[in-house]
């Protein structure tokens, strides 16, 4: 649980240097169509800035309120347009109750419905596109990175969202910063591909970090709590892997130990892991690891298997 003050410098010296570092080559490769490579490597510093925010949200970073906010606003906010004051109060619930259908937010039926009793009162969107939810969830993902930013406005309207107004100036300031440079530097064809390359890879770079940790693991609904050990490791999903993985995932490929211990530095869940998984065998507790390709197709597995009642529906309601 120690801090780990040099490992957090050089990450975020490292993940400042390529924020930097990109922005500056934009202007000097100028009107050209390699810009596109400049959204696309953004696109994942991007997603790094992200994973620096879940961190320093978690008070992995600083100890104290004070600075752990501002940093979060900053990188958050103004950096990637990133609402940080939404994004911690649904993050807190989630990690209140992960997969709980009624308590946690990322598995409340939207597009997308995460089981069979979602499906069966589905409505709208969720019941047209839930019959094929698994073929169209990498395709939706390129706009998730859309859906943040505008959950993040939205949430300004939200009173439980603290210095709302603070919130709104860095987001509204982000936003005014980013197309001033794009419009500035590029004529509108290619500053609106570069919105959608860059948007779009932000968006399913997010889902592919994020989807392995919960999704296709068991949910809870009504009043089933199990004890806290049980609540995070019966829901969450670890990725095996290196090195490389723990790059590309910031880290939360050991979801379990992360839901555990929240606040547990990024670079110390490795060494939990094997403590968390043989406590986990000795009391008789599944602890469930994957690769990271097979992570995916378990959630697909399972968004194609909560689907089936709104297929069987399709077919019923369908005349031959």
């Amino acid at each position: 649980m120690g801090r780990r003050p040099v490992y957090y410098a050089v990450r975020l010296g490292l993940v400042g240097a390529a924020f930097a570092g990109g922005w500056g080559a934009f202007p000097l490769i100028g009107d050209s169509w390699w810009t596109l490579v400049v959204a696309g490597s953004m696109a994942v510093v991007f997603a790094q800035v992200a994973l620096v925010m879940h961190d320093v949200a978690h008070r992995q970073v600083f100890r104290l309120r004070r600075p752990t906010e501002l940093m979060g606003r900053v990188v958050g906010n103004l950096g990637i347009g990133l609402g940080y004051g939404w994004w911690q109060d649904k993050h807190t619930r989630h990690h209140a109750n992960p997969n709980h259908e009624e308590l946690d937010p990322d598995v409340a039926p939207d597009l997308l419905v995460w089981s069979q009793r979602q499906a069966r009162s589905s409505r709208g969107p969720a019941r047209l596109i839930g019959r094929a939810q698994a073929f169209l969830f990498f395709p939706l993902l390129l706009l998730e990175g859309l859906n943040l930013h505008v959950a993040g406005v939205r949430a300004l309207k939200n009173r439980s969202v603290k210095r709302r107004g603070v919130e709104g100036a860095l987001l509204f300031g982000h936003f005014a910063l980013y197309l001033t440079a794009l419009f500035a530097v590029l004529p509108a064809d290619k500053a609106f591909a570069f919105i959608a390359v860059h948007q779009g890879l932000f968006g399913l770079y997010m889902g592919c970090i994020f989807a392995p940790n919960h999704k296709g693991m068991p949910t809870l609904t009504g009043d089933a709590r199990p004890d806290y050990l049980r609540r995070q490791v019966l829901t969450s999903r670890n990725v095996r892997g290196g090195l490389l993985t723990d790059v590309a995932l910031g880290g939360l490929n050991y979801q379990i130990e992360h839901h555990l211990f929240p606040s547990m530095p990024t670079p110390n869940l490795r060494r939990a892991r094997p403590i968390v998984r043989d406590f986990c065998a000795e009391i008789g507790v599944p602890y469930h690891e994957t690769g990271l390709i097979s992570s995916y197709r378990e959630a697909l597995e399972h968004l194609h298997r909560v689907g089936a009642p709104l297929r069987e529906q399709h077919r019923t309601a369908t005349p031959d």
